[in-house]
């Protein structure tokens, strides 16, 4: 090859080399973005997989269990925790999200009419629900509004489902 040849392969491959870096720092944040969108959806994804599917009717009995015997607190008393529930209409393929400071509590009021109208409602008349749990604590999420709404975001429980809002923010008070 000739000193030009080299020379103009020499250009081409720095043009060509500059060009990815310029890209490789604008995309930078996207691509971070995208990493932190993925580690999000694996931990709901394991924080699903990992909580036990109930119905309505398992979801009261467990709920209403005694340690044993008369007078002695129901498990809804002695074990509330903090936590998100799923509630999925397999009748109408719809989700619902919620967080509850008690989430066993939390969850009876919306089958008791006391939650969202609509998923009340669609159980009164005998749609088949599913009730799934994921506590707080061990969730690899600071907050149960962090939790929320990355839970209602995962199922598209805002878009397609019984949610109105995309969850609650965390404020930070002065």
């Amino acid at each position: 090859m000739t000193d030009i040849a080299l020379i103009i392969v020499a250009v081409i491959f720095a043009s060509a080399f500059t060009a990815y870096l310029i890209w490789l720092f604008k995309t930078r944040k996207k691509r971070r973005i995208k990493r932190e969108k993925r580690k999000i959806k694996q931990k709901i994804v394991k924080l699903s997989n990992g909580s036990v599917k109930l119905t309505p009717e398992e979801f009261f009995a467990l709920r209403n269990k005694s340690f044993g015997g008369r007078g002695n607190p129901q498990y809804s008393k002695t074990c509330g925790f903090k936590g998100v529930y799923v509630l999925y209409n397999a009748t109408k393929n719809k989700y619902y999200v919620g967080q509850g400071h008690d989430v066993l509590n939390r969850v009876n009021m919306h089958f008791t009419g006391k939650g969202n109208g609509d998923v009340y409602a669609d159980y009164k008349y005998g749609d088949e629900f599913t009730v799934s749990i994921m506590a707080l604590k061990k969730s690899g999420f600071k907050t149960l509004n962090e939790l929320e709404r990355h839970t209602i975001a995962f199922y598209n429980a805002r878009s397609e489902g019984y949610n109105k809002t995309a969850g609650n923010t965390d404020c930070k008070r002065k």
